[in-house]
């Protein structure tokens, strides 16, 4: 199958588009004025505990409040999760705990965004912060190594899943291989691992000193997100027409 990807920017917008043997399968759209909050970092405050609906509503500074569902507050089971969704917004198989036993109105936390806000309803976060790399995607709140069930030879996830396991310093929390990781050396992934570390150790830094709400740290541009994340050798070609970019894609 034939993979390209066209990415198209403007001083209005940035588009790419994704195209298997000749044929549109997704077309994502970056605005300024529209810029997306997905993968964004927060230090919040609890405005509400709703224990009927087992959530809590969180102003992290958007125009409306967010929501966090018990489920979010529970350690996800990485071997399940599927790499593309970067680790987030999947739950764990555990019993949900009560919400307000959990949270209290006035309670600062640390929330990433999973869904954009919708109509009337504001952005849905979680507490289960994920640090997405190229090969790797960081939990600093789990506490396994997972590997991505698409690489499916058996002797391959077992040796990515020892390399890493054994890269990760103790009680750091867990990590996810992603596909692209596949038949990588242990130098790229030990690098990236020190890296998506160094980041959390920033965020949880920046987190003690702003007041809330603030953004923490803010997601990659759409562009960079994209090369990160589905740019590989099972992508024939890439095209862009700005040099702004371009350079951002070699960087």
């Amino acid at each position: 199958m034939k993979r390209e990807i066209l990415i198209s920017g403007t001083q209005r917008e940035t588009r790419v588009a994704i195209l298997e043997d000749d044929r549109l399968v997704e077309l994502l759209v970056d605005r300024p004025e529209l810029r997306r909050t997905v993968g964004n970092i927060y230090r919040g405050r609890v405005e509400a505990v709703l224990p009927g609906i087992q959530a809590a509503f969180v102003d992290i500074g958007t125009e409306k409040s967010a929501f966090l569902h018990a489920s979010d507050l529970i350690e996800p089971e990485e071997d399940e999760i599927d790499e593309e969704e970067n680790g987030r917004g999947r739950n764990g198989r555990g019993k949900l705990p009560n919400i307000q036993d959990a949270v209290e109105r006035g309670e600062t936390l640390l929330v990433q965004v999973t869904k954009e806000p919708i109509g009337t309803k504001g952005p849905r976060v979680t507490t289960q912060i994920s640090l997405p790399g190229r090969y790797l995607v960081y939990m600093p709140h789990a506490s396994k190594v997972g590997v991505s069930r698409k690489i499916e030879n058996r002797e391959e996830r077992a040796r990515l899943r020892q390399l890493v396991a054994g890269m990760l310093p103790k009680d750091s929390g867990g990590i996810i291989v992603r596909t692209v990781a596949e038949d990588t050396d242990g130098d790229d992934l030990k690098r990236e691992l020190k890296s998506l570390l160094a980041l959390w150790k920033k965020i949880k830094r920046k987190a003690t000193f702003v007041r809330p709400p603030a953004l923490v740290q803010r997601e990659a541009s759409l562009t960079s997100g994209i090369i990160r994340d589905l740019f590989s050798e099972k992508v024939d070609r890439l095209y862009v027409d700005s040099p702004e970019l371009h350079e951002e894609i070699r960087r």
